[in-house]
């Protein structure tokens, strides 16, 4: 671990322990729906067949409530395989177990997964907000991916503005619960402008009714 990123995490221990010993006394579990309720079917796109991770997979993540499920278009459009995972609380144990929401840009490598562009894009899709738009590599597989973090009313592409977020919530609102939005799309025979249209089709159609699932 490099200096910069020693002193980032000693600053985000310090604010988290400031946050929770000194400012807020109850925390607020927030209601909402279960992803089992969530229909399998959003307009032309359906999920045929939910996927399911180990214990020990969802105990890492320390993710309360996830969904997991390659989409498919009755109209041709390119797969797309979704993760919602909705972390009811985070926080870090004195024991290390945390709940803390995974980054994506640094579980991909860790898959074998080579980051070959990465931007920051404005998206709204009921909520106005940024996301992570990344194109990643492995052999001669390309994906297209589009991430963000979907926290208490708010879509936040950058890790750093949501952990900066999740302090000044915790300590105003006693929330720290979120959510990991994350799309990835096969990017078929180079065409990236078709994955992304495939992206913009199906998101459009799904985020209009997650509301009661990831809540503000």
């Amino acid at each position: 671990m490099t200096i910069p990123k020693i002193i980032a995490a000693l600053i985000f221990v310090g604010l988290n322990y400031y946050a929770y010993h000194l400012f807020a006394t109850t925390e607020v579990i927030p209601e909402r729906l279960s992803f089992t309720e969530l229909p399998n079917e959003f307009g032309n796109w359906q999920c045929r067949e939910r996927q399911e991770m180990d214990e020990e997979i969802i105990q890492n993540l320390g993710v309360t409530d996830y969904l997991i499920c390659d989409f498919f278009s009755s109209e041709g459009e390119a797969p797309i395989n979704l993760y919602i995972g909705y972390h009811q609380r985070q926080q870090r144990s004195d024991s290390g177990k945390t709940t803390l929401i995974h980054p994506p840009e640094h579980c991909l490598p860790g898959s074998g997964w080579d980051i070959i562009e990465s931007e920051i894009v404005d998206v709204d899709f009921g909520i106005p907000g940024q996301a992570k738009r990344v194109v990643i590599a492995k052999g001669d597989h390309r994906n297209l991916v589009y991430f963000w973090y979907q926290s208490r009313g708010r879509v936040i592409a950058r890790d750093t503005d949501r952990i900066t977020y999740m302090f000044f919530d915790r300590a105003t609102r006693n929330r720290t619960d979120g959510s990991l939005v994350r799309f990835t799309v096969n990017i078929e025979r180079g065409d990236v402008e078709k994955a992304d249209q495939a992206f913009q089709s199906f998101a459009m159609q799904l985020l209009k009714d997650v509301e009661p699932f990831l809540p503000n």
